[in-house]
């Protein structure tokens, strides 16, 4: 039965241990413009989107300072601020944009810090809940890296720190450096290849944020797993991919992201769809 806030149904993890974020969330990166860069075609519907997203009960939003760069986080302070106190907004940094399309890692501490400065400014907070370090700058060492958010950390301007697409061994270096909370990998029901990354987060209750998380390729096709399944729960085929996520393990935290308020409602519904255990069986063996 749908109800006014239906991402209260998907469950809640706590962040860091006392955070409590609901477990759909809202990625903020498609609220840019074409390559994830400047302004969208209509900036007033992504504010409608992303309004649209807390009245539907969601408390986690997840944005980077690449995206756009800085548009999704100037689009974010003016849909929500000043923001609910249970908003958790995370953000990232590590990445730098020269064009539409174009992401480097850059992790130089100064730039890192800059960047925190800037986020703290475009999103009008004098700290951020989540920073994550967005990509691990091979020509910098991670404990550099790391270091200067963990500085950043001691003096109050950010409250937990993630990691972003690495491996089990860079994540276990990265905990030696600072406590992590958060990994954000690719991950959905059709690419699997961050599965030990997910069972080392679940192992260490780590929140596990898929990005990319409703792709669901040949599984969607008609007469398909996920078709079927979908019928069968008068659903969409990406509803049943969320649905599965949701079901995978209480620490992963779905952020599908969309510009459209029609297609966020879409996907937060999904936070209802409970799937069998042979359903769940049927479509984790489907790839």
């Amino acid at each position: 039965m749908t109800t006014a806030q239906p991402a209260t149904a998907s469950g809640t993890h706590l962040l860091g241990g006392d955070l409590p974020i609901r477990r759909l969330g809202y990625g903020a990166m498609q609220i840019t413009g074409p390559g994830v860069w400047g302004d969208p075609s209509d900036p007033d519907q992504a504010v409608r989107v992303l309004r649209r997203a807390l009245e539907l009960g969601v408390n986690f939003i997840d944005t980077a300072d690449s995206y756009g760069p800085f548009v999704s986080e100037q689009l974010i302070r003016k849909a929500l601020h000043p923001y609910p106190d249970d908003l958790v907004i995370a953000t990232k940094a590590g990445q730098t944009r020269s064009g539409p399309a174009d992401w480097q890692p850059l992790g130089r501490p100064q730039y890192l810090r800059q960047q925190l400065h800037l986020s703290l400014r475009h999103l009008g907070v004098d700290h951020i809940d989540l920073y994550q370090l967005h990509r691990i700058d091979p020509d910098v060492p991670l404990a550099d890296q790391l270091g200067a958010l963990r500085e950043l950390q001691q003096e109050g301007k950010i409250r937990h720190i993630g990691v972003s697409e690495v491996t089990v061994d860079q994540l276990k270096q990265a905990a030696e450096l600072v406590e992590i909370v958060s990994v954000q990998n690719l991950y959905n029901l059709a690419n699997r290849k961050a599965e030990d990354v997910l069972e080392h987060a679940v192992a260490n209750n780590i929140a596990f944020i898929p990005w990319f998380p409703i792709a669901t390729g040949e599984l969607a096709r008609p007469g398909g797993p996920l078709d079927a399944a979908a019928k069968e729960h008068a659903a969409t085929p990406a509803q049943l991919a969320l649905a599965w996520l949701l079901r995978r393990s209480p620490v992963v935290v779905p952020i599908p992201g969309t510009a459209r308020v029609a297609h966020v409602e879409e996907n937060i519904a999904a936070s209802e769809i409970k799937l069998t255990d042979d359903e769940f069986a049927a479509l984790s063996a489907a790839i």
